[in-house]
Parts: structure tokens; sequence; C-alpha cells
């Protein structure tokens, strides 16, 4: 079976010569769920001693930072989850600090977290709190301290929670490897041990699991006797500060097998090709709305609860294929978890069911490309009511740490209402789950071509500007029927730039369309995406009026560099009747002389 990240930790802090512990440090250990998409946490913080409310102000760092942590969308990468938790941890204590009104009641504290994740670790780090790793007998402080000396002994804090609105924190991520040790300590325990004398003491406290117990609380309880020893040598080293040290020791990471993949990608049975009739479990087929060699979907009723859903089968032509049931899988994952209008919801899968397939929400309509095909020119307002919901739905994705990397009429539905629903979710890129070791790598580019962004073909790289690249292509397509780009080079042999991408007035196929509209669609449509609108409101706004920056742009460039294309086919013509009437003059006189 492969191997899961496991890890121990155990931790000791002492108020030491003073009244009271102003430090705090805290660890989560969560469900195997959790682990697997939010990883485990792990934190340490040492209250500035000036205030009378450090020792608040640490304590609520370490419990909210975890708590939050663990209530962001499993979708979201680490360290958006922890800086956005972070950040707002910051402004929370800050605001409290200020209505104290006094700095000997704010509420300041040194931080540093670990998340432990797959087979990587993050670190978030501010103020003199330090990280170090012990890794094959080499020791390392992975963190600065963020303070300034003034004179010649006095040090202060140069950046902390709560000191300020704005924060700034240091994020470090590395692999994780098998026998890592992580240490934590504030500086009542470092400033009293160098790290030399650290390493060594750890290295002499730290338990032999080879030689140790088996029991997950009994390594806790070992290591938590080393963190003491650690805060007892510094005690006897003279310091007069609280002192805490937190050990976490990496037993097991995660491996990347193939064929333990292979083995949970086809634990449920791919299902036979079904007719009307046929039953699935609980639901009974009534209408076989497509059969093709990716996928079936079916119009079902679930006996259950007597809704109707659309069920989505793989095509027993993948069942071997890991790429695509990863991906097939992911689209579950992904459909179950969004709750918006505009997104198609998928029911979670059955508990104990044997077949692999989903219960994806019935919609009762037609796609974008039939729209379109009964809508050859359609008016701005209506493709403005269809993109105004699109983007909506984009919006919602990208709040997840989204990508859908396939945005194309034929996976946009339209309902009898005039809702839409973006469908279609097995291309979809997921920060949290990219983070995630999987044996399975893409080895193309996913998507339809003609309306894939550029930067996704040359480089694999994609985030929410190549979806709005997509939609741009679409309002395009929409708008006139052709699209913006000839991509017959790139479909035959690849693309090895971004300048493969050469954009074509819209005006050439549409002389209605005003050229405002068209340079906010070349704008969308930029090969180069930090060209393109960095927001999906940007391009909403310019869509919908002009953009007097685009218009001075355009404006400003020389007549040449604003002649279309056709201005330029008209020029060849032009030319090329006159070649043929100079030759037609000159074979004219040679005859006559």
């Amino acid at each position: 079976m492969t191997a899961q990240l496991q890890l121990t930790f155990g931790g000791y802090s002492s108020a030491g010569q003073k009244s009271e512990n102003q430090d705090a440090f805290a660890a989560w250990q969560p469900t195997a769920g959790q682990v697997r998409y939010k990883g485990i946490g792990c934190c340490i913080a040492d209250g500035v001693s000036c205030s009378e409310n450090a020792q608040q102000a640490s304590a609520t760092s370490v419990t909210h930072f975890l708590n939050d942590y663990y209530s962001t969308p499993d979708s979201w990468d680490v360290k958006t989850a922890a800086g956005k938790v972070l950040s707002a941890l910051n402004s929370w204590l800050y605001h409290q600090g200020q209505q104290a009104s006094a700095q000997h009641n704010a509420l300041v504290t040194t931080f540093s977290g670990l998340i432990f994740k797959s087979n990587t670790f993050h670190l978030f780090h501010a103020g003199d709190s330090r990280v170090y790793r012990l890794r094959n007998g080499t020791f390392e402080c992975l963190t600065r301290d963020h303070t300034q000396r003034v004179g010649k002994d006095k040090e202060y804090l140069s950046r902390a929670l709560g000191m300020d609105t704005r924060l700034e924190v240091d994020y470090i991520s590395d692999e994780l490897a098998a026998g890592d040790v992580f240490l934590c300590t504030t500086d009542g325990v470092h400033g009293y041990l160098v790290d030399k004398a650290l390493q060594s003491l750890l290295a002499e406290t730290l338990p032999q699991w080879s030689e140790g117990a088996d029991n997950a609380s009994i390594q806790q309880t070992q290591l938590e006797r080393c963190a003491e020893a650690l805060v007892n040598q510094a005690l006897a080293n003279g310091s007069d500060d609280n002192l805490t040290a937190l050990i976490i020791n990496i037993t097991q990471v995660p491996e990347k097998s193939i064929e333990e993949t292979h083995k949970q990608l086809t634990a449920r049975m791919i299902p036979p090709v079904l007719e009307i009739g046929q039953r699935i479990d609980q639901c009974e087929v009534e209408k076989v709305i497509y059969s093709g060699t990716r996928s079936h979907l079916y119009r079902v009723k679930n006996q259950r609860d007597g809704k109707r859903y659309v069920l989505k089968a793989p095509s027993l032509n993948f069942e071997e294929d890991l790429v695509y049931l990863e991906g097939f899988i992911r689209e579950q994952w992904i459909g179950s978890r969004i709750d918006h209008p505009n997104i198609m919801r998928i029911e979670p899968p059955l508990e104990g069911g044997r077949f692999l397939y989903h219960l994806c929400e019935y919609i009762d309509g037609q796609s974008l490309r039939q729209w379109m095909d009964d809508h050859p020119s359609p008016s701005l307002k209506d493709v403005r009511e269809i993109i105004e919901q699109v983007i909506h739905g984009l919006r919602a994705l990208q709040r997840q740490g989204m990508v859908h990397r396939d945005i194309k009429p034929e996976n946009v539905m339209l309902t009898p209402e005039g809702g839409i629903k973006i469908i279609d979710f097995g291309t979809m890129y997921v920060k949290g789950l990219a983070e995630v070791g999987s044996a399975v790598e893409e080895d193309i580019p996913v998507g339809s071509v003609n309306y894939i962004a550029p930067e996704y073909v040359v480089d694999g790289v994609a985030d929410y500007r190549a979806d709005l690249f997509s939609t741009g292509v679409m309002v395009y397509e929409m708008l006139c029927g052709n699209q913006p780009f000839q991509m017959e080079k790139v479909q035959r042999r690849g693309a090895k730039s971004i300048n493969e991408w050469h954009y074509q007035s819209i005006r050439e196929h549409r002389q209605d369309i005003p050229k405002w509209l068209d340079l906010a669609l070349e704008t969308a449509c930029h090969p180069d995406m930090t060209e393109r609108h960095q927001a999906y409101s940007e391009f909403w706004q310019d869509i919908c009026r002009p953009n007097p920056t685009l218009m001075r742009r355009f404006e400003e460039k020389p007549l040449l560099a604003r002649a279309g294309v056709n201005f330029w086919k008209a020029a060849a013509l032009t030319l090329g009747a006159l070649a043929v009437v100079e030759g037609l003059m000159l074979v004219y006189l040679s005859t006559r002389s």
C-alpha cells in the first residue's frame, strides 16, 4: 500500500523566570481526508512582552490560524489559504490593539507556522521566532529574524502580527523527506543556545524510532521530553524569558506509485453501455442523450428521491487511460463542492457503489453552440446577457482557485428561462489538488485548440486569464461566426511561441461591430497574458462601453499600423492590377515598335 504523510510532534513551554507565559504553540492532527487536501498544521508564537495583552495575542494567533485555515476551501492552495487567514488575523489583532489606544495594550506577536501537505512543507514567518530543519545530520535555520538593532544592546521587532495594517510574511516551501526533523523555538530558547548546541542537544535527546516505540502517543511523549530538555538547558544557560520548543518528526511521506494510482483509479468499474429501461444502482435510464468514444450521457430518474439527473459514464475505451480517469474523478470532486447558479452541480458518489459515473444536475436546455447556430448574427444585447452569466460562473471558479481550461460553446448550456450553466470539469485545474502528489501527469495540454490560451499550449501555464482568453474567443465567434485566429498550423504541428497567434479584426467579418468593441476583444484575446484584461470586471466593462485608454492607444498608432487586413488585401489587389495593366502596355508598345 502506498505510504501516506505521517508525522509526530511534541512540544514544551515554560514561563521561565517570568510570572506569565506569553508564548504559545499548537498543532493539528486532522482526519485522513483533511490531511490529503489541507495537510497538517503546526505553529508557534511569542507575544511582545511590553504589552499587557501579549498572552492573548500569541494564544489567539496559533489557535485562530489553525481553526481558520482548516475552514478554507479544499480547492485553495496552501499559500493562498494561509495568506488570507494571516492577513485577516493581522487585521483583527491590529484593530483590537488600536481600540485599546495605548501601546501597552496592543496585541502584537511573532508567528511561525508550518503546513505539511503531501511531499511538501510550507513555512510562514513573521518576527524572531525560529524554525530549524535537521536532515541527514545537517542543521539549518529556515527563518530570518525580523529585528532591528538600536545601539549596542537593544533589539526591536521590525515585523510581527498586529504591528501594522499591512503584514509582510516570509514564505518558504520545499520538499519533505522521511526522517526530517523540524524544530520551532522562541527567543527564550535560541537566544541562549547557539545553533551548534541546539543541534547537539537535539541529536542526543531525539528518540530513535528503530529502538523506541511504534505507538504514536509514546512517540509524542518522547518528543515532549526532548523539547523539555532543550528548554531546561536554555534556562540553565541563564534565559530570563519565556521558553518554548516544538519538535516535528516526519516519519513517512507519500509515494508517487503508478501501481497504487492505477489501483485507486480503477477501484470502481466502468459500466457497460446502457439502454432505456436499464438500471444502474438506483437510477433508471429514461433517455440516451449522447453516446460517444469518450463518454456516455443518459437522462435518468433516481428512484430514491424521484428527481431526474444526467448520468455521465466514461467509455470503456479509456479503462486503462489513467490521465482520463483521474480527470473524470476530479470532475466529480469539483462539481460536488461548488454551489453556484451558473455552475453545473454534481452529486457526491453513492457510498459502496461499484460503478464509476457521475450524477449531474439535469439541465433542460441547449448548448451555446446550438444557440449560435440558431442566431448567426445576434445583437450585442443578447450576447452580453449570456456572457455576463458566464463571467459570474468563472468568477466563482476563480474564487475557489480553479481554472476550467476548456471554455467553449459546447461547455455552456442555456436553460429555457435564460440562465446559463458551465459544464464539463474533466480538464479543470485546481490549485489545492495540484499540491497533492500524483503519479499521473498530463503529457499534452487539455482543452480545444481553437479556444485554448497560447501560454497553456506553449508553456503549460494556466490561470484565470486562460479562461478569460477562451471567453474572449467565444464572444468573437458568437458575434460573427468566425474565430480571431487561424489555427491550422498550430493544429497540425503545435506551437513554439505565442507569436504564432495573430488577431484578425472582427470588423473584417462584421462591419457593424464598433471599433471600441473590436479593441476590447483584441485585448481579451491577446497572446501575451500580461497584456490581457487582468480581471473579469475589466473585460465586462470594455464589452459594454468604449474604453478611452484603448481608443487613445489605437488612435496614437501610425496610420499604416491602424490599417486592417482588408486594407492590405485591397492594396495588394490594386498593385497586382496595376502590374497587369503595366505589363499589357509594355506588350502593346513593343508590338507597335
